[in-house]
């Protein structure tokens, strides 16, 4: 299994209405933080090595963590942190890692505020680079996706997006090359300044999950994703 790469160094603006005193990947799900369920769940999908690119409030993120890697069931798994002193946005937050891990093989991907039911595995095993690409009811929040073969031919933008159909879930396995020419400590967007090249180039792939799908980013997903826990997960997300 690769390394798995956890993008949680955010502000989290858009939930402050109901997560006002802890980062957004801390915000509590069934008296658990968030990252907590989705280390528990990547964790049972094989994922043994997880880099956090933190930045704000990366203390409070890194007390949890240590908590986790103190519990036995997580025994295995090895935690690392990598802070960044300014932000960085997501191209240059996974640069920063590159360059401080030395990271010379391909790597795995995942957003710290969304779940995924499934994927992690199957795109461990996909040909970078490629991007998970996962079916909803309704593409308008997110923007939707536009395949060619076997590649990714185009990124809608959310104002042209609208129905059903394939978006962008945030699980990706990428190549520590892609982000040559890039400065170190630049802030660059890895969707909107990486990602448009190699679609230009026919060099990124997709891998289609039959999954669950959510970002708790709004507080209407993220009650939504409470209720589902509490509940047991007895419904469809």
């Amino acid at each position: 299994m690769k390394t798995l790469f956890v993008l949680a160094g955010g502000f989290g603006t858009r939930l402050r209405s109901l997560v006002a005193d802890v980062p957004k990947p801390l915000a509590p799900v069934d008296d658990r933080p968030f990252i907590a369920h989705l280390i528990t769940h990547w964790a049972k999908q094989g994922v043994t090595d997880f880099v956090f690119l933190l930045h704000y409030e990366a203390h409070q993120i890194e007390l949890v963590l240590q908590q986790l890697a103190d519990d036995p069931k997580f025994s295995d798994v090895h935690f690392r942190t990598v802070v960044e002193n300014k932000p960085l946005g997501t191209g240059g937050a996974i640069l920063n890692a590159i360059v401080d891990l030395e990271m010379k093989d391909s790597f795995l991907v995942v957003n710290a505020d969304t779940w995924l039911g499934s994927g992690i595995e199957i795109l461990s095993r996909s040909f970078p680079c490629s991007l998970a690409a996962v079916k909803v009811p309704n593409t308008q929040r997110y923007g939707s996706l536009s395949f060619k073969g076997a590649k990714i031919n185009r990124f809608e933008e959310k104002a042209n997006s609208s129905g059903a159909g394939y978006v962008n879930s945030g699980l990706y396995h990428l190549l520590p090359e892609i982000f040559n020419g890039f400065e170190g400590d630049a802030k660059f967007s890895l969707e909107e300044d990486v990602f448009p090249e190699l679609v230009s180039r026919r060099k990124l792939s997709f891998v289609k999950l039959e999954s669950s799908f959510i970002d708790i980013g709004i507080p209407e997903d993220y009650l939504k994703f409470c209720n589902w826990i509490e509940l047991g997960r007895s419904h469809e997300l």
